[in-house]
Parts: C-alpha cells; sequence; structure tokens
C-alpha cells in the first residue's frame, strides 16, 4: 500500500556568496544533481543589488541548435520533459519557472526575463577561460549559446540552491504516478539502501541520486542534470555558457498508439471475459433452475390428475354429569376431558389397520391403480401394503386442534364420489374406535357390580333358608312368642298359688279349721308349685331329649341377625350396581359430526402455481448452495 507521505519541517536558507557557489560548481560529480527547475530559479534582489552600473547591452548569442531525442528514452519526470520541449521550441516561455521553487504562486524574476536588465547593469567581458561560441552549429563538442543561457549567464546567481522535499513530493505527486510504478520505485530505492518514508518519497530521493525508476528496461540510469546553471562568473559580466544535455525525448506518437492500442484490447479483453461470464451465469441458472421449473410446471399443469378433496370435521363428546365432589365437573365436557379420545382417533385413522381396512370395504388400492392416474401417482398392481401407506398418507390428512378440540379430516381421490365414500368410511370407523376405547371400562364397571350383588343375594338366601331349617327341627315358628307365652303361663299359675295360700292361711287361722278344706287347699298349693316349676323347666332345661326354649331361642336369633345382615349387604349391592350402570354411562363418547362431507365439483389439486413456484425457489436454493460450496472450495484449493 502507499503510505501518505509526512509534511516535514523545512526552512529555506539564502544561498552563499559567489564564491561558495564556484566552490560548489567545482564539486565531485558524485554530488546529487539539481534539476532544471530548481536551475532556472534565481534570486533578483541580489542580483539587482550587485549590479554596479549599467552596460551596454550584449550581443545576441546564436540560438542552440535543436537537439535530437536519443531512441526512445522516456524523461525522468514531466519538468525535464517541459524543458526540454521549451529547449526545442515548442512550448512558450514562463511556464515551467516557478513550478518547484516551494514559494507557490510567488512570481520571481526568471534567468530569461531578467537577462535585459542583467546585461544592461553590468559589463560584458569575456572570461578568458570561456571560449566565444561560434555562430552556427558545428561539430560535437562546441558550445551552444541560447538565450535562456544567456540570461542565466548575465543574471546574478543564487548563493546555493535551496531543496524544498514537500515541494518536490507534490510535484511528484502530481505526475498521475501509477501504484505498480510508486511500488518499483520503492524497491529500486530499498535496493540503492536508501529509507524513505513513503512512495513518493522513494521517487524523489532516486532522482536525486540519478536514477530513473521508470526505465522500461529496468536498467539505472543516470539523470544528467544542468551544470550550466550551476556555473557562475565570478566577475559576473555576460558570457557563453553550454548548454545543458537535452532530456530525454517524450515518447512518439507510434508509442501513444500503441500503447493506446493495448489499453483498448485489454478492455476489450475484460468486456469479453465479463460478457463471457455473464452467457455462461445466465446458462447454468437455465439449466439447473429454469429447466427443471418449466418442467415441473408442465407436469402440474397438463400431466398431473386432477384431485378432488372431501373435507369432514367432527368433535368427540362425553355425557354430562355431576361429579361426587365439588371439582368433580369442573373439566366435565371441556376439550381436556376429551383430548386424549381425540389424539388416539386420529392415530387410528391414520394407521394401518384403517388403511387395510378402507381396502377392504371399498377398494383403496385399485382405487388408485387405475391406469388413467398419472405415472407418478399411480399405485404399482403388484403394490405393497407399505407403498400403499405411503399414498394413503399422502391422500388422507387428518388434525387435531387442541384450543377447540376439532378433528379435521381431508381426504383426496380421483373420483368426486369415492372420495366422499371415502370420508364416510373413516368416520363409521372413527365412531367404532371410539366406542371400543371406552367399552372395556363400562364392561368391566358393571361385571363387578353385578357379582358383588349376586353374592350377597346368593348369602342373603341362604341365612334365610338357615332360619327356617331351624323353626321346622324345633317346631317353633317364633322363639321370642313361645317364650311370652310360657311367661304368660307361669305368671297365671304363680297368681293362683298365691290366692290358694292366702285361703289356706285364713282356715288356719280358724280356731277349728275345717280339715277337709285345709287338705283339698294344700293339694292346690302343691300342684300349682309342680306346673310352675314345669314351665320353669322348660324354658331352661330340654325335656325327653329336646332342646331348651331358651337355646331353640338364641339360634333363631342368630339365623335371624344373620338373615338381617345378608339383606343389608344386598341393599348394598344394589346400590353399588346402580352407580356403576351411571358411571358407564358417563363414560360413553359421543362422535358428533360438525362439518359432513359434501360431495366436491371441482378439484382441488394440483395447486400448479403454487408447487411450480416452490420448485423454482428449491431448485435456486440448491443451485445457490452449490455455487457457493465450489466457490469456498475453489478458493481453498487455489489459496
Amino acid at each position: 500500500m502507499t503510505m501518505k507521505p509526512r509534511a516535514k519541517k523545512f526552512r529555506i536558507r539564502r544561498s552563499a556568496p559567489l564564491e561558495a557557489t564556484a566552490a560548489s560548481a567545482q564539486a565531485p560529480s558524485n554530488a546529487p544533481a539539481q534539476t532544471p527547475v530548481h536551475a532556472a530559479v534565481q534570486d533578483p534582489p541580489r542580483a539587482q543589488a550587485q549590479a554596479p552600473a549599467p552596460a551596454a547591452p550584449a550581443a545576441p548569442a546564436a540560438p542552440a541548435a535543436p537537439v535530437a531525442p536519443q531512441g526512445n528514452a522516456r524523461p525522468a519526470n514531466r519538468a525535464q520533459a517541459a524543458l526540454q520541449a521549451r529547449g526545442a521550441g515548442r512550448l512558450p516561455q514562463g511556464d515551467f519557472d516557478t513550478h518547484e521553487d516551494g514559494f507557490g504562486n510567488q512570481v520571481f524574476e526568471t534567468a530569461r526575463n531578467g537577462a535585459p536588465r542583467a546585461a544592461s547593469a553590468a559589463p560584458a567581458p569575456v572570461p578568458s577561460q570561456a571560449p566565444a561560441a561560434p555562430h552556427g552549429a558545428q561539430a560535437q563538442g562546441r558550445a551552444v549559446t541560447s538565450p535562456a543561457a544567456t540570461a542565466a549567464a548575465t543574471t546574478q546567481q543564487p548563493d546555493a540552491q535551496v531543496h524544498d522535499p514537500a515541494a518536490e513530493i507534490e510535484a511528484i505527486r502530481n505526475e498521475d504516478l501509477t501504484g505498480r510504478q510508486l511500488r518499483m520505485a520503492r524497491r529500486i530505492a530499498q535496493k540503492h539502501g536508501l529509507n524513505p518514508s513513503s512512495d513518493y518519497d522513494a521517487v524523489r530521493l532516486l532522482r536525486r541520486r540519478g536514477v530513473d525508476p521508470f526505465q522500461r528496461s529496468n536498467m539505472l540510469e543516470l539523470v544528467v542534470a544542468g551544470q550550466g546553471a550551476s556555473r557562475t562568473n565570478p566577475d559576473n559580466l555576460p558570457q557563453t555558457v553550454r548548454a545543458p544535455a537535452p532530456p530525454p525525448a517524450l515518447p512518439s506518437e507510434q508509442a501513444e498508439a500503441r500503447r493506446a492500442s493495448e489499453i483498448r484490447r485489454i478492455q476489450r479483453d475484460i468486456v469479453r471475459r465479463r460478457r463471457r461470464s455473464m452467457v455462461m451465469l445466465f446458462a447454468r441458472l437455465a439449466f439447473f433452475v429454469m429447466l427443471p421449473t418449466v418442467i415441473a410446471g408442465y407436469y402440474y399443469t397438463k400431466v398431473a390428475t386432477p384431485l378432488y378433496a372431501t373435507n369432514a370435521q367432527f368433535v368427540i363428546q362425553q355425557a354430562e354429569s355431576a361429579g361426587s365432589s365439588p371439582l368433580g365437573g369442573l373439566f366435565s365436557g371441556t376439550t381436556f376431558a376429551t383430548s386424549q379420545d381425540s389424539i388416539a382417533v386420529q392415530s387410528y385413522l391414520q394407521s394401518r389397520d384403517a388403511m387395510m381396512r378402507l381396502d377392504r370395504d371399498l377398494g383403496f388400492k385399485s382405487h388408485f391403480a387405475n391406469p388413467e392416474v398419472d405415472v407418478i401417482q399411480r399405485l404399482p398392481a403388484d403394490a405393497t401394503n407399505e407403498d400403499a401407506y405411503k399414498l394413503y398418507k399422502k391422500h388422507v390428512k387428518i388434525g387435531y386442534d387442541p384450543s377447540e378440540g376439532v378433528v379435521k379430516m381431508e381426504v383426496a381421490a380421483t373420483d368426486p364420489k369415492a372420495s366422499v365414500a371415502f370420508s364416510q368410511a373413516l368416520i363409521s370407523y372413527a365412531e367404532e374406535q371410539v366406542d371400543h376405547l371406552t367399552a372395556r371400562l363400562r364392561k368391566d364397571q358393571m361385571s363387578g357390580a353385578r357379582e358383588s350383588y349376586d353374592d350377597a343375594e346368593a348369602k342373603m338366601i341362604a341365612a334365610q333358608q338357615r332360619v327356617v331349617q331351624l323353626q321346622e327341627a324345633r317346631g317353633i315358628l317364633s322363639a321370642e312368642a313361645e317364650s311370652s307365652m310360657v311367661m304368660g303361663q307361669i305368671n297365671t299359675f304363680e297368681l293362683e298359688l298365691q290366692q290358694e295360700r292366702l285361703r289356706l292361711a285364713e282356715q288356719k287361722a280358724n280356731p277349728r279349721p275345717n280339715r277337709t278344706r285345709v287338705a283339698v287347699m294344700e293339694g292346690n298349693i302343691t300342684r300349682l308349685e309342680k306346673v310352675i316349676a314345669d314351665l320353669r323347666s322348660q324354658l331352661t332345661d330340654g325335656s325327653d331329649g329336646s332342646n331348651s326354649l331358651a337355646r331353640i331361642t338364641g339360634e333363631l336369633m342368630v339365623a335371624q341377625a344373620d338373615l338381617e345382615t345378608r339383606q343389608l349387604m344386598l341393599q348394598q349391592s344394589l346400590q353399588q350396581m346402580e352407580n356403576a350402570r351411571v358411571e358407564a354411562n358417563r363414560q360413553v363418547r359421543y362422535l358428533s359430526l360438525a362439518v359432513s362431507p359434501v360431495l366436491p365439483d371441482k378439484a382441488s389439486y394440483p395447486r400448479a402455481f403454487e408447487n411450480t413456484a416452490l420448485a423454482f425457489l428449491i431448485f435456486a436454493g440448491i443451485y445457490l448452495m452449490a455455487s457457493l460450496t465450489a466457490s469456498i472450495l475453489r478458493e481453498q484449493v487455489t489459496s
């Protein structure tokens, strides 16, 4: 990359005395050569101050003969080319007088403009060391006197030339050098051991050393600097000086034409490459994207068999019943109560069992194996159940909406009537599946309640039969009644015994009791006591090998209590069976149709435009991914 040169602080020093100038003119040749622009800059105030008096104008010198350009050598910079053109008489006077002197647009008296005044102010003796120039063009090595050289000789020369790096770099920047030339100049400067701060500084340093970094042969060439401006007349008199060696000539018109033709050829080649790249890009897009899209669109519009879709919606509900607790009926009748059943029905309708049952009932396979169906959607004649099941999932679409609790079903077929028949058959399968989901639960609940009731009823009957057997075996209908009767008899005989005893006491209280009556009364008392004793023994002690009334009463009471218990258990079993029946009725699920199947009159599939657009997007995405992958791999391989 090209670094922007840093602006350095500089200071313009006034030139040294003429002796220092003469000494500097005689310096070794390895010193940096002055550029023609610097050689042309003079110090007018100093020249005017050193002019002693006006003198006669000097004789005009012969104009310098034009020097032919040597080969196709290019000038080192534009300033040298301009000076060469001025020496040849092709440029007007004063074009490059103040180009790179570091003073901006300030006007100075140039060597050419100050020549008359310098000639008039100072005498013009001819120095002995400078021979007079002949009045014409001579052989090689002769001195050539030009108007510019004469003016430069007659003016007061500066003590020392001023080198402004910033101005020189700015002048080099105005030459519009390419990046390649700047990089080449920096490399050449590094080879010469220079340490430039930027590419433009490298060009400046090389030119100061007399090296042309832009020579076509890539060979180093010393830039010959003009020496006429550095040689001064110590007597400040007009004299003939040698003309500086002309700079390399500008490129010829043929070279410019050749360069322009090369540029046009490169531009045409770039345009041709871009055009070829665009053509290849459009060709790849047409082959990999547009052609498959056109084929897909043709299939969907002309070849694909139309399919008629039948839509149906149904809801699975359960019976309403109040729960045993306050929260028992909170979710009753909502979608949360039947969501599992809806999902189970959806899974069944999308299963292989439903497909095989539909094939057995309505011939699902034979319907899609019809030769009228296109090749892509047609089912082969020897298709397996897996192939038929794939086609079944493609043409039978079932979805469940949990928020609404609605099961949506869409059945597509090549015939509208077949589509409606398939839809109705699947709805009937769903109803059977709903009944089958709760049938086992209801059956288990009712069977348990029935078994419990039957057992309680059998045990109650057995208890009742035992009571009857005891009554028949003991000959007593009711133990309580028998006991009451015996106790009544005992009470009666007890009263008669008390009366007989009272009457006997009255007879004995007489002074002369009647012995006969006393004996009768005593006999009655003895008989009554015996009867009472027999009755009491009958209650507690058995007679003649029979059980006592107390034992019989106890057995009958136990049998009666068992009978009452069995009767209570029978009542509870009956209540449980009734509850089970109610619960079984509550577990019943009902399939209610929200949208019944309707015969379609227009084909729903295929959707030509949507499917074609989708195919275009798919092919474009595949091409884009493949192109990016290939570009990345190519870049990795080349790098």
